[in-house]
């Protein structure tokens, strides 16, 4: 892996060298956008407001296709833009019916009927002014006025109809995503299926959405675990690498003190991770119940009036029609009904009527918390932009200037009646049931400057945060939900950085970037029961088996068994509690990868760095990690390879010395530029991101 001394002085001037700035103005803000090397925006305004018209500008400079398509899907207009295509007469009169078969593109529909569903613009226009702080729809009115210029200097590009935006629009994006961050669209689809489900979430065989989150990790070390007393924080997401949940990367800062490196995503004005001069923070993805549906009795009478606390009470009832192009200029409009309880949206079946409840339902602060969490300079006011608790859920982890690191778990948990089974369906039927409040912020499991001076989380309990179990000796209600398991990268973060007393940068780098599953993991663990039970295994499966049996678990580009073990075995995920061992599915899986890699390698036993790829744009490169490695790579069979698809992808490094010095290095895994192929910042992140390696981006 040898690199020219010409690419790594690039990699270390990225931030010193501009290109020709811009500036933007459209008469009530005005911003300036420099661009580094490697395509990074770093807009600067004279107050907040401007900062954010110059990020929505540059933003939408490389990626408003997708920023558009945020803007559409929380107007409710996916119908309306995209459309359907019929498959057949048939299908048309489903679709009259609200019924999806022979319709192709019907999740448009079925996102414009969830905008309809939860209300998201119901009064919005007065609770915009009433609720939402000065400060914040300044952020808000400044992002929105900069798409807006963008449309206007780029009109070919835009929707029409949805301009102009205001900001009303952009805290509406919050409000539309954040449900399905945590898994509402699934909620939905399992209660419209024929038969009423018997567990509300994710089930072990279900496929997340496209909105919701993967993983994560964060791992922070104070000055006394820093082998030089450093203060050290890596912020590593792994989410998909494509689509409105991937990474953007800028550098937000303005007159009024604003100077943030942050990672967002389409749509954002304000950063969701990353670090500012004296602190930065990093999120990972945690699964607190945050969703409840309750069973409503209806009035046999009358079908708009449910049973509450001892009487009929009437749903209150609104009609839609939700816009459906369907052939060229040809559309139609799908009328439906929409209903709602004291509970919250309601939606009628054919095997009963049910109401939803869920977390941060309605709450306007989404925006204003990340706002206040970028705009903090020590941990008294970051715990205090945490306390206002409307993000509903993410671990957090925490490191600043000072030498304190922070983790907490934080979730908007509903205060619940102890007496049922919150997982399942709910009676709806008396106030009793009905919860009003959330449980304290400063009852969640948080720490602060724990003895050890090392906190992590790998999308694993919060309970196991440090390397001390005793530093966490209290517990949530088991009605909260909160996770119980660990997961590989837990793990293996507790055998490398948790046995290390004396961290040197190198080793918290490379630690990192470590491929090894544990002993401990699940994977190990499901590994060994197959070996086991295979035994009487097919004759054409047994060099396969023998291949697994010799891996040491590696995700190295050599190694030989690992892009064998990774197709047969990347389907276990790494949440015990979801997995379900199944030995027909897993021959299934081993099969296929033997005659994946035999058809296109004439061998299973093919280097993981020869079939397990980075592709986008020019590149063309080898990958090391696997799912659930510290160094986590996701992939899906593409064409003759394994393309990475999420994982690893915007990571942030960063680092103060012990006069609070801030450095910071940084890596996308394509480029600045994320939609525009013309762009030589389309992919020229991806080398550096292949061959591990950050690029400078706060010296």
């Amino acid at each position: 892996m040898r690199i020219s001394t010409k690419f790594i002085l690039l990699i270390f001037t990225s931030v010193l060298v501009a290109q020709d700035a811009i500036i933007i103005n459209d008469g009530k803000y005005k911003a300036t956008i420099n661009r580094d090397n490697w395509g990074v925006p770093h807009v600067h305004g004279r107050s907040d407001g401007d900062a954010a018209f110059g990020l929505a500008y540059a933003h939408a400079q490389d990626d408003f296709k997708t920023i558009q398509n945020v803007l559409v899907a929380s107007r409710g207009m996916l119908g309306q833009l995209y459309g359907v295509k019929l498959k057949s007469i048939k299908g048309f009169f489903d679709l009259l019916k609200g019924k999806g078969t022979g319709v192709k593109g019907i999740e448009n529909i079925a996102n414009d009927y969830y905008v309809h569903v939860i209300g998201i613009w119901d009064g919005l226009d007065k609770r915009y002014i009433n609720e939402v702080p000065a400060d914040v729809r300044d952020v808000c009115d400044g992002y929105a006025a900069g798409i807006n210029l963008y449309v206007k200097d780029n009109p070919k590009a835009a929707y029409k109809k949805l301009y102009p935006v205001q900001g009303i629009d952009i805290v509406a994006g919050f409000m539309h995503r954040t449900p399905l961050f945590y898994g509402f669209g699934g909620v939905i689809r399992k209660l419209m299926r024929a038969e009423p489900p018997t567990l509300i979430g994710l089930g072990p065989e279900e496929e997340k959405d496209p909105m919701q989150m993967l993983a994560s990790n964060v791992i922070a070390v104070a000055p006394k675990r820093s082998a030089d007393g450093y203060t050290r924080l890596m912020v590593n997401s792994h989410q998909p690498w494509s689509g409105p949940v991937a990474w953007y990367e800028a550098h937000i800062s303005s007159d009024d003190g604003w100077d943030m490196v942050a990672g967002l995503f389409p749509g954002s004005p304000v950063g969701f991770v990353g670090h500012n001069p004296d602190l930065g923070w990093g999120h990972t993805i945690n699964d607190p119940d945050l969703i409840d549906v309750y069973h409503l009795t209806i009035n046999p009478d009358n079908e708009n009036q449910y049973w509450y606390d001892g009487n009929w009470r009437d749903l209150e009832v609104k009609k839609t029609k939700i816009k459906v192009k369907i052939l060229g200029p040809l559309s139609w409009k799908v009328k439906r009904d929409l209903y709602r309880s004291i509970h919250g949206p309601v939606l009628k079946t054919d095997h009963g009527t049910y109401a939803i409840r869920y977390a941060s339902m309605g709450d306007l602060r989404l925006i204003e918390q990340w706002y206040r969490m970028n705009r903090a300079h020590n941990l008294i006011e970051f715990k205090k932009a945490m306390a206002i608790n409307a993000i509903p859920m993410f671990n957090t982890g925490y490191a600043d200037k000072s030498g304190n690191i922070y983790f907490v778990y934080n979730a908007r948990i509903p205060k619940r009646h102890p007496d049922l089974d919150w997982r399942s369906i709910v009676p709806g039927d008396t106030s009793v049931y009905l919860w009003t409040e959330y449980l304290p912020f400063e009852d969640l499991p948080q720490i602060e400057n724990p003895p050890g001076g090392f906190i992590y989380n790998c999308n694993n309990t919060p309970y196991l945060c440090t390397d001390d179990p005793s530093d966490f000796p209290d517990r949530l209600p088991a009605y909260a939900g909160v996770d119980m398991h660990q997961t590989n990268r837990a793990l293996r973060a507790l055998e490398l950085y948790g046995q290390d007393k004396s961290i040197t940068r190198e080793e918290f780098l490379r630690y990192k970037y470590d491929k090894k599953y544990s002993q401990e993991s699940l994977v190990v663990e499901v590994l060994r029961k197959f070996i086991k039970d295979s035994k009487t295994i097919r004759k054409e499966l047994k060099p396969g088996i023998d291949l697994l049996n010799s891996w040491d678990f590696s995700g190295e580009l050599e190694n030989r068994a690992a892009a064998l073990g990774f197709l047969t075995f990347r389907h276990v995920g790494f949440n015990p509690e979801k997995y379900t061992y199944d030995y027909d599915k897993i021959v299934e899986k081993l099969a296929a990868a033997v005659e994946f890699l035999t058809t296109n390698y004439g061998r299973i036993d093919v280097p993981l760095g020869e079939v397990q790829r980075l592709r986008h744009g020019t590149a063309d490169l080898p990958l090391a990690g696997g799912p659930d490695m510290l160094r986590a790579i996701y992939t899906k069979n593409d064409e003759n390879i394994m393309k990475g698809v999420a994982g690893d992808c915007y990571v942030q490094f960063v680092e103060w010395d012990a006069n609070g010095n801030v450095r910071a290095e940084s890596i996308h895994q394509f480029g600045a530029s994320t939609s525009v192929e013309s762009s030589t910042h389309y992919d020229d992140q991806a080398e550096l991101f292949s061959k591990e390696i950050m690029k400078l981006i706060r010296p």
